[in-house]
């Protein structure tokens, strides 16, 4: 199970204990921030893209979009993202899970600005009912090796 990738990964971070998992569905941004209790912004929501024969998974603010020109800027590709029917296979978790925890090696893990807003995020933790209470310095050493891009557009 997808999640038990995500645990053993945060396990090995010492971060196992942050993982929270729901009676409820938290697949989407809404669903997960009504479940943990947060505003949507907190959300770290994970999206994927093929970026050469590599899956690129940038964490965003939930209120955040992908800004396409800032994306192509920065990894001198379209923002093209992965089928639904492609994550779990490509990534190691389905959609309404996909998380930076436990990945697939073609996998490689980008941080957006848009998250830099907050003290705490809540990511997923590998299925549709689960996320992970993290600090930003957390985040960093649980997405490790990660780097921080720019290639989110805010809601005015």
């Amino acid at each position: 199970m997808a999640i038990e990738r995500a645990r053993a990964h945060l396990r090995a971070k010492g971060l196992e204990d942050r993982i929270m998992e729901f009676d409820e569905s938290s697949a989407t941004v809404e669903l997960a921030a009504r479940a943990i209790g947060c505003e949507p912004a907190r959300i770290a929501k994970t999206l994927s893209f093929h970026v050469g024969d590599r899956v690129t998974l940038v964490l965003f603010a939930g209120d955040a979009r992908v800004d396409n020109r800032k994306f192509k800027e920065t990894f001198h590709a379209k923002a093209k993202m992965l089928r639904a029917d492609e994550a779990e296979e490509l990534i190691g978790h389905g959609v309404g899970g996909v998380c930076p925890f436990g990945v697939n090696d073609c996998c490689d893990v980008y941080l957006d600005e848009s998250l830099r807003r907050f003290d705490i995020v809540y990511p997923a933790a590998g299925n549709a009912a689960s996320a992970v209470r993290l600090t930003l310095e957390e985040l960093e050493r649980a997405c490790e090796p990660c780097t921080w891009v720019d290639v989110a557009k805010l809601p005015a």
